[in-house]
């Protein structure tokens, strides 16, 4: 496997990121970076980002979250951020995703874990959480979905589907701006077009919807489905926070709240929003998880 490796230079002068970077070697091959911010007996909130952003997403949302008592992880998934990127796109896997995480979790030995999913950290996530489903305590779960390959995707998704295969210039900020209802700032815009110095890094990210189940022949579709098996008997809290613009997973709040036991009777909100709704209104969501954790005496 030949894995390129951004080098730490390129993030040096990131504004509003003064996290300390953590490192995890998975293999001899691949090293994972993760946040890991507060006290480590807090109770523990784990952060899962999505394609094709990094923990640079949740920089508006750690500091609240500290501050009201937790200990925060957020790791990078391979391929973005300061994590290790593999050059070929067929390095990359669902099953593989799910697994470099879970590294990472064994790792820190983390348990009773609190999460907060968007994007494909919910395909990942969920997926996590039903391998091992006494280990999480909680769920946050915002514009993300765990598809089972038998319903068709929304247009939208196919048309960015088709774009990250198929365009010419893949420019990552762009692509975060145009699913944001906020304009970007020249300094965002580089902190997410840093982990990226030239396409040769950008397989990860120009193979991830590829990678999402879109029929019941996919290799990980049965798998999903069994997860739901799971997911529909597990009871506890579960919290909606999705956006009122994002066309890929809208409506997607309405199957967990009836799905999922430990929705009922919790306060879901719609954020304002598109689709990385954590750029549009990280604090504001960071208090929605703090009164969620309060009212369900996590804190």
């Amino acid at each position: 496997m030949n894995v390129l490796r951004t080098t730490e230079t390129v993030f040096e002068n990131i504004k509003d990121y003064p996290f300390k970077a953590n490192y995890h070697q998975i293999d001899s091959d691949l090293r994972i970076h993760y946040l890991d911010e507060g006290n480590t007996n807090d109770p523990v909130i784990l952060l899962l980002h999505g394609e094709p952003s990094w923990s640079y997403l949740y920089r508006t949302m750690i500091p609240s979250l500290v501050s009201n008592g937790f200990r925060v992880v957020a790791p990078d998934l391979i391929g973005f951020g300061k994590s290790d990127k593999p050059a070929e796109q067929s390095d990359y896997t669902y099953a593989k995703h799910i697994d470099w995480i879970q590294a990472v979790l064994d790792h820190l030995k983390l348990n009773e874990i609190h999460m907060f999913i968007q994007d494909w950290g919910g395909l990942i996530g969920l997926r996590l959480l039903t391998a091992n489903p006494d280990n999480f305590a909680s769920v946050v779960a915002a514009n993300t979905m765990l598809p089972k390959g038998s319903v068709t995707p929304p247009k939208a998704f196919l048309d960015w589907q088709n774009f990250a295969a198929t365009s010419p210039k893949f420019d990552v900020a762009t692509v975060i701006q145009m699913a944001t209802t906020t304009n970007l700032t020249a300094d965002v815009i580089a902190a997410y077009n840093a982990p990226f110095p030239d396409d040769s890094y950008k397989a990860g990210a120009r193979v991830f919807p590829a990678l999402v189940p879109t029929s019941e022949q996919d290799p990980e579709s049965e798998n999903n489905k069994k997860a739901w098996g799971i997911l529909t008997q597990w009871n506890k809290p579960f919290l909606t926070l999705f956006s009122d613009q994002d066309p890929i997973t809208k409506g997607g709040d309405q199957v967990f709240q009836k799905l999922m036991p430990g929705a009922k009777d919790q306060e879901h909100h719609t954020i304002f929003g598109g689709h990385f709704l954590q750029e549009d209104a990280g604090p504001e969501i960071a208090e929605h998880m703090v009164r969620f954790y309060l009212k369900n005496k996590f804190k």
